[in-house]
């Protein structure tokens, strides 16, 4: 049985962590601006695809877009202390270097399946302008697989927070831009996975083009 969206529990911690640490640092610290908050389905399965610049990135879309955000993370960030309880928070999970698709596939469906909103870097590694190059299948190959929705979020300025030689995260502008949702594709064929995925690359990258 699908559920409407994340465990009680899930929903108190984030909410708590997001008022208490990501959202005044977003607005105080990084002088966050985000739009197209009304995009955000806030019950039901998403998949929200993002561009990938920094390792705070997903905390920041899963404050912007209002709800937890179960993210297929890399197990090296559990190794960070203080970005490792903010991310298992709003719901990572970790996956090895090298594990199989499947097995990946898999948990974010059970995810999905138990009301989460479940969110995929659209390249699968950061890029050193917030631009998608390279997107990957990944994200609509599991919107397909669970017929649910892609919601594209832009982050503008995210790669400048951490800087060779700077101790602590910089100060930095930020602007995080949400799209209008795009539907799952139809089949798991790969031309239909590419078209969408090039829609949610399109989608993100006009975002990112529009600035802070």
């Amino acid at each position: 049985m699908t559920r409407e969206r994340e465990p009680f529990i899930s929903l108190v911690l984030y909410h708590a962590f997001k008022w208490s640490v990501v959202s005044p640092m977003l607005h105080a610290y990084f002088q966050g601006r985000i739009y197209g908050v009304e995009n955000v389905p806030q019950t039901g399965e998403v998949v929200v695809v993002s561009n990938h610049a920094s390792y705070f990135d997903p905390p920041i879309v899963s404050n912007c877009v209002c709800r937890p955000v179960a993210y297929m993370a890399k197990e090296e960030l559990f190794e960070v202390p203080v970005l490792a309880q903010a991310i298992k928070l709003y719901g990572a999970y970790p996956v090895s270097r090298g594990s199989a698709d499947r097995q990946t596939i898999r948990s974010a469906l059970e995810y999905l399946n138990n009301g989460w909103a479940v969110g995929v870097f659209l390249q699968g590694t950061r890029t050193p302008d917030g631009r998608i190059t390279d997107p990957k299948r990944g994200a609509a190959l599991l919107a397909a697989k669970a017929k649910a929705p892609l919601l594209p979020v832009s982050l503008w300025g995210s790669e400048k927070i951490l800087q060779t030689g700077w101790p602590i995260p910089r100060a930095v502008p930020l602007t995080i831009r949400i799209g209008k949702l795009i539907h799952a594709p139809i089949s798991t064929d790969k031309e239909e996975l590419q078209a969408v995925t090039h829609q949610c690359a399109t989608a993100i990258n006009e975002l990112h083009d529009l600035g802070r």
